[in-house]
């Protein structure tokens, strides 16, 4: 066994060997696998071995279109084969409406990738698989790349690739221990001896946090029992020469596939069962857990009315292993938090489907810096330190238990809420507040106009979308309060510190204390990697403010760059301090009356300056900046005096009219001026200047990222950001679908709301240069209908932005 090696990775199921594969293909060879037992005998071995193409977002659908492509190259290799039943082609059965207009948002977004799905009549479903039911079936949505895989079989096409390479693969090894040195690089102890290795990847499937404790780490991933049963031969398979296509049930959580000449059918129970929260015997290797069929039967009975040969024939076996689940059912690949050289494959739902593209993904991330896609969905840094291992039970617990229910637009479910809160919480709740969730914080969504409302959630505009008008007039005409809980704030000091988050930036970082500016942060190919509000007090201390969703990812990329032996703090107040936004024409009059102290006449506190502030009796830090385009004043307060401020503002705002108002409406009023956002808007799949953020570029200095930077100017923008007005007015776009020139795809929606000050339904997307003038006719696909779309002037309301500034 090597005693160093650039790369060691935990863990050889099929994420483990996809990463050590990949990580050859991109030009690391000095590699190795530990593996604790025989390669997939943990979670993989046992697996249903499904490959859909199927997926409900552009990140998971290029990773399996890729995976789908590696896997049939590989079982075509000729030295090399493997069981691969391509394309059997696969069925969503569609039974309700709201998987309706889900079908038809997924294919939209999916003809923007080059990918094609079909909607089926239940006709034709039926005449494609005629082993299933019809009766109440709307239709079916048809994926015709679906299949199954050899489980065992791939992986071992994938560890003969990599050794081929010169990667080594070591079974029967367990880690015994992980040990980072002061230069970032890992000692990795084994009972066959010690590796030392410049980076760590644990992709350790169900025993992902036994590897965990010895790192510290208590990662957001739990396991599931998941059972699965085949059937005996079935006569309609025994007549037949060619499979049936696979079946999943939004309505009914099961799924089907052809075993041989019978059946294997996967449930996915309410009554579901945990496992391993309390250890894992050492000595389950290659096992399962006992069959439990009884937590099955109150799913059987319509299952069966769907799939009515079950009812002829017996179970010939059934399986039931544990599934890795993270907590929001989404894997974890990428960079391990707060820890350098440590990498992340775990909580890997979906090991075998979309194993293929998060090898490639991780194994780009590490040796390029970045990946060819945007991979936030996937990061680790996206889900916090709020997650513990009892959260992660109980979102888990919902995932499975709605498996293949895919979300509907704004719909957050309610398993581990409230996770995060801020004072403020029951005072909103009481008004009428109606909340989403943001990195685990709840945050309102907008106010509820009775207390018997309740939110609608589809892909048409919903029940809240007159009430969401109201408070955005409230706040363009009076007055507004709004709180953004979980906002994203670091206090930056120490000799220099404004030198050296200007070296950072490709941005002009502000030069007179007091004030406030917009900052961009690159990735070594120069795509945008974060956005920050900077306010700069001195030379020594600046804030830095950014989305709440950043809060792990903008502390990594700050800290990966501080200076050795720097004595610049960071010291995160994300937690300990919340916003309140006064926004509209009467915020200087209102700001006047709750702090006295302060003068917020426009001459005395303009626009992108910041100042301490008493509100009432509570020192609190106040920012003159808007995203909504109104009068607009941040009010960054400790969250132990937050209600005494609140109270303080409230009672100023009753002279004025003062209303509450959500992220519905900011939302709205972002998107009528042109505002993108981060990870929505602005990702590292384009550069700033394709995303129309030229002005915030400076090239006459340097940043990371400049070169290349550079380098694609010289090459010209792949798309630009383009704000488009749509021609309905009833139902809204969804991020993530196609635009259309006649019937090419020219581009993809980034996000999309009603404008309710300029009475337009507008849309955020990046589209292909040519297409990109303001007055250019276009079209996006609205629930199944192609619907004209223009390009607009990127800012609609207020473009000069004299509002903000006083002029208007």
């Amino acid at each position: 066994m090597r005693s160093s090696a650039k790369v060691v990775i935990v863990g050889g199921g099929v994420s483990g060997l996809s990463a050590l594969y990949h990580l050859t293909l991109e030009g690391w060879t000095d590699v190795m696998l530990l593996e604790r037992n025989e390669l997939t005998s943990g979670t993989t071995w046992h697996s249903a071995a499904q490959c859909p193409q199927l997926a409900f977002n552009q990140l998971l659908l290029l990773l399996r279109k890729y995976t789908i492509g590696l896997y049939k190259e590989l079982a075509e290799d000729p030295d090399y084969p493997i069981n691969y039943h391509h394309r059997t082609g696969g069925m969503r059965l569609i039974t309700d409406q709201d998987n309706m207009d889900a079908s038809h948002h997924i294919i939209s977004v999916a003809k923007g990738l080059g990918i094609e799905f079909d909607l089926l009549d239940p006709a034709e479903a039926v005449r494609r698989n005629p082993l299933i039911n019809q009766d109440g079936l709307l239709g079916a949505l048809w994926d015709d790349l679906d299949g199954d895989i050899d489980p065992a079989q791939l992986c071992q096409a994938l560890a003969r690739r990599a050794r081929k390479a010169g990667a080594e693969i070591t079974r029967n090894c367990p880690v015994t221990g992980l040990i980072q040195k002061p230069n970032h690089e890992w000692v990795v102890h084994t009972d066959r001896g010690n590796v030392e290795a410049e980076h760590v990847v644990i992709a350790a499937g169900y025993r992902a946090n036994e590897v965990g404790e010895m790192l510290d780490i208590t990662y957001p991933v739990i396991s599931l029992e998941h059972m699965y049963f085949v059937t005996e031969d079935i006569p309609d398979l025994l007549a037949r020469d060619t499979r049936v296509p696979m079946v999943r049930c939004p309505r009914d959580t099961f799924y089907m596939r052809q075993e041989k000449k019978g059946l294997l059918v996967g449930i996915y129970e309410e009554d579901c069962k945990t496992f391993g929260m309390d250890g894992i015997d050492p000595d389950f290797v290659n096992a399962l857990c006992p069959d439990d069929l009884d937590r099955l039967l109150p799913k059987m009975e319509p299952i069966f009315e769907r799939l009515p040969c079950l009812q002829e024939v017996g179970i010939k076996s059934v399986v039931n292993g544990p599934i890795a689940y993270a907590a929001d059912a989404g894997p974890l690949v990428g960079k391990q938090p707060g820890r350098r050289n440590l990498w992340s494959m775990n909580g890997i739902r979906v090991g075998i489907g979309e194993g293929g593209g998060y090898g490639k993904m991780l194994a780009q991330m590490m040796v390029h810096g970045e990946t060819e896609w945007d991979s936030w969905q996937l990061d680790p840094r996206r889900i916090t330190s709020f997650a513990n291992t009892e959260y992660t039970a109980l979102k888990s617990i919902e995932d499975y238990q709605m498996e293949f229910q895919w979300h509907l637009p704004h719909e957050h479910r309610p398993a581990g809420r409230p996770a995060k809160t801020t004072p403020l919480y029951p005072v909103l709740q009481a008004q009428g507040a109606a909340f989403g969730v943001v990195n685990g914080w709840e945050r309102t969504s907008f106010y509820k106009p009775s207390s018997d409302f309740v939110e609608e959630h589809s892909y048409h505009f919903c029940n809240w979308h007159d009430v969401v008008a109201a408070e955005v007039a409230a706040v363009q005409t009076r007055v507004g309060l709004a709180e953004l809980s979980g906002f994203n704030r670091f206090e930056i000091t120490g000799p220099r510190a404004a030198a050296w988050l200007d070296s950072l930036t490709c941005s002009k970082l502000p030069k007179s204390p007091g004030r406030v500016g917009l900052c961009y942060f690159l990735s070594c190919n120069g795509n945008i990697d974060a956005e920050a509000t900077v306010v700069k007090f001195s030379e020594d201390r600046l804030w830095y403010c950014s989305a709440a969703a950043a809060e792990d990812h903008d502390m990594d990329w700050l800290t990966e760059r501080l200076p050795s032996g720097s004595d610049i703090r960071i010291t995160s107040l994300t937690n300990t301090h919340t916003v309140l936004i006064i926004a509209g024409p009467q915020a200087r009059a209102l700001m006047d009356a709750a702090c006295p102290r302060t003068s917020f006449a426009q001459a005395d506190f303009p626009w992108m300056t910041a100042r301490s502030c008493f509100v009432g009796h509570v020192e609190a830090m106040v920012m003159a900046v808007s995203f909504s385009g109104e009068q607009a004043f941040e009010v960054h307060i400790p969250n132990i005096q937050l209600h005494a401020a609140y109270l303080a503002l409230t009672r100023a705002g009753e002279a004025h009219g003062l209303a509450h108002f959500g992220m519905y409406a900011i939302e709205s009023m972002r998107m009528e001026k042109g505002y993108g956002h981060w990870k929505g808007d602005f990702i590292t799949e384009f550069n700033p200047i394709e995303a129309g953020l030229e002005r915030f570029v400076d090239l006459s200095k340097s940043f990371p990222g400049k070169a290349g930077l550079e380098r694609q100017i010289a090459l010209g923008n792949r798309r630009n950001r383009v704000l488009l007005a749509l021609d309905s007015t009833t139902t809204p776009a969804h991020a993530g679908e196609t635009v259309f020139d006649g019937d090419k795809p020219v581009g993809t929606i980034t996000s999309a709301a009603w404008g309710y000050r300029v009475r337009q339904n507008l849309v955020m997307a990046y589209v292909d240069p040519a297409q990109a003038g303001i007055g250019t006719e276009l079209s996006v696909l609205l629930i199944g209908q192609k619907t004209g779309a223009t390009v607009v002037a990127p800012c609609l309301y207020d473009p000069e932005h004299a509002i903000p500034r006083g002029r208007a």
